[in-house]
């Protein structure tokens, strides 16, 4: 893939939809923005030899230009000196010189096309990884957000989990407590009550048995 097309590349890419596929959008994202940062470095790097050449085939092509008006100059010096012949090589000099002066020409305006489609290149992945990297921050900030709001979400279920256990566990535990309490209390009364009627029942027997002491004795009762 040429420098222009691996740009061209760049300059498509769809931030959020490569997100959304990656498995480490962070990651991806820092990793656009350093290859970017790579192209754009080596788009810099052919713009300045793309311009240094065609200043070079410019150099050349005045040059030639110069050397054809030499040799034209020469010839009409040897025209006016009467030396026909002398003109003619001079001439065909000059014309080998328009025909190199043309071929820089022409390689020269090539080249300005190739240096304007690289700087106008340059410009617009200057301009994308400008964009890049703001959007690259807010997406990065979003997911770190996110994960945040997960994990404060996972924890806050937990937390409710936890909570409602908790409360079960106590409710039970009071249940538990109330039944024991009830249990207790009707023991206490079942207990008191039975002492009360044991109490009545000693008391009868006490009074039997007093009464037989008296019996025995002849005593008159109390």
């Amino acid at each position: 893939m040429s420098l222009l097309d691996r740009v061209s590349t760049l300059l498509r890419a769809n931030l959020n939809d490569l997100v959304e596929k990656a498995e480490d959008p962070e990651k991806m994202l820092k990793q656009i923005v350093l290859d970017m940062e790579n192209q754009l470095l080596q788009v810099k790097t052919q713009v300045a030899i793309a311009i240094a050449d065609q200043h070079l085939l410019e150099k050349k092509r005045r040059e030639h230009e110069l050397q054809s008006a030499g040799w034209r100059g020469k010839a009409e010096l040897a025209v006016e000196k009467g030396n026909d012949d002398l003109a003619r090589a001079a001439l065909e000099r000059a014309l080998s010189h328009d025909q190199l002066m043309q071929g820089f020409a022409a390689q020269a305006e090539d080249q300005k096309h190739e240096a304007d489609n690289l700087r106008q290149a340059l410009r617009k992945l200057d301009q994308k990884l400008s964009e890049t990297r703001a959007q690259s921050e807010m997406l990065i900030a979003e997911h770190r957000r996110a994960r945040v709001v997960g994990r404060a979400t996972r924890v806050r279920q937990v937390v409710s989990v936890d909570q409602e256990n908790a409360m079960e566990r106590m409710k039970s535990r009071v249940h538990v407590k109330s039944v024991e309490s009830a249990a207790t209390a009707e023991v206490m009364v079942s207990e008191s009550l039975e002492d009360k009627f044991k109490a009545l029942e000693t008391g009868d027997r006490v009074e039997m048995m007093l009464n037989e002491i008296r019996s025995r004795k002849a005593l008159p009762k109390a």
